[in-house]
């Protein structure tokens, strides 16, 4: 049996026209063939078929990007649920640190601080700037990055030493606090104990030391007795006296500063006034035995703040040894300059200079080449720029002079 099919389609099916009539405007349908028909359903159904597989394929896609979401999601919980734990144990271990930890923010400002540096410091020190605790609790000392704790209501003052990590790229750092009060006072000890055991296994050198020079004024004073002696003579002995009796008390405070230490008291030192005070003490000296004595101070100024007196002990007492190699005629000179913040002092002579194998022992306790000397002078120089952060060392050519710098940190400088 033989349909007959009619379509409205105009895509190479069939063409419809309107007919025209007087009444109305019909549409005419127009007959399509039974091939035209075959060619549009199989066309419709490739169609229907590639929307089909395009729409599987998207349906495959979506499937599979759901389960990359699901892994992607599930590892981010892991990492967060590791980062979490993490957190925890690192805050654990932060609340257990026996040393301060303080964290500051880029504009030095404390953002995260443990328990043991709250102890240390004390409370309240949250959002503080970190310089404000520097000038409301902590004194500086002689050396670097170490300050006096100062807490109302403590009656013992409390030593800490502050280590500094670099700052990272947003410009914050961590600082480390400890409490040595104990290890100082400990250090402090044995350094007495040391400078003890050096006075004891010297005590043998220094009882000869000290008998030459008694016996000499005991003699002199054994003079003043008799009564024959006129005036000149018997004031001629009484000086003699006196001066073995100087000697006798210079080798006495000589050991008892060694063997006690110097006692520190930071004060604000100019520069300026302490080449003064030098200059008034030295340049008699130096006159009466007919040398030239230089300062030259590049110190643009500057203070420090440390001991003024044994930093002024310490610089004469080089200026004496120099002024002891000398000889009429030749000049002392005393230097100060500031090299990368340093201040650098050199005190320099043109004397006999030094054979490399006696500047080994210099700096030794009780070793000397003089025969009236008590070789307590360097070594005494040595503990007081080594109390200050600093050193001393000697450059020295035979038959050319002699040269001895000390280098202090610019942690003094203020």
């Amino acid at each position: 049996m033989q349909y007959q099919c009619y379509s409205a389609l105009t895509i190479n099916l069939s063409i419809t026209k309107p007919v025209q009539s007087n009444k109305s405007t019909k549409l005419k349908l127009v007959p399509l063939d039974q091939e035209q028909l075959q060619h549009a359903f199989a066309a419709f159904t490739e169609a229907s078929e590639q929307l089909s597989g395009a729409y599987q394929e998207l349906q495959h896609k979506v499937d599979q990007l759901t389960r990359e979401l699901a892994l992607a999601n599930g590892e981010l919980h892991r990492q967060l649920g590791e980062k979490e734990d993490l957190s925890q144990k690192l805050s654990l271990l932060l609340n257990a640190l026996p040393g301060g930890v303080i964290a500051l923010d880029s504009q030095e400002c404390i953002e995260q601080i443990n328990p043991a540096a709250t102890l240390i410091l004390g409370k309240s020190l949250l959002g503080l700037s970190w310089q404000r605790i520097i000038a409301e609790r902590l004194m500086p000392t002689a050396i670097a990055n170490e300050w006096n704790l100062q807490q109302i209501g403590m009656s013992c003052q409390r030593r800490i030493r502050v280590g500094s990590s670099p700052a990272d790229s947003a410009g914050r750092r961590i600082l480390l606090v400890n409490d040595i009060t104990e290890a100082y006072a400990i250090q402090e000890q044995v350094k007495r104990n040391q400078r003890l055991t050096a006075m004891g296994e010297m005590a043998a050198n220094l009882a000869h030391q000290i008998r030459t020079p008694l016996s000499t004024a005991l003699l002199y004073a054994s003079h003043l007795g008799n009564n024959a002696l006129n005036p000149n003579e018997r004031q001629k002995f009484a000086t003699k006296t006196i001066e073995r009796l100087h000697h006798l008390e210079h080798l006495t405070n000589n050991m008892l500063r060694f063997v006690k230490g110097e006692t520190t008291q930071l004060e604000q030192v100019f520069l300026q006034a302490l080449f003064a005070d030098l200059r008034l003490v030295i340049e008699p000296q130096m006159a009466r035995l007919g040398l030239k004595f230089t300062i030259d101070d590049n110190s643009q100024g500057i203070s420090l703040y440390t001991d003024h007196k044994a930093l002024c002990g310490a610089l004469t007492n080089l200026l004496e040894n120099a002024i002891h190699v000398s000889n009429a005629g030749d000049e002392i000179t005393l230097t100060c300059d500031l090299i990368e913040r340093d201040v650098i002092f050199k005190v320099a002579d043109n004397g006999p200079g030094i054979h490399m194998d006696v500047q080994e022992r210099l700096f030794e306790p009780f070793f000397t080449t003089r025969s009236e000397g008590t070789g307590l002078g360097l070594a005494i120089v040595r503990g007081i720029i080594q109390a200050m952060g600093g050193s001393v060392q000697v450059n020295s050519i035979p038959n050319i002079g002699s040269e001895f710098i000390i280098r202090l940190p610019s942690t003094q400088l203020t």
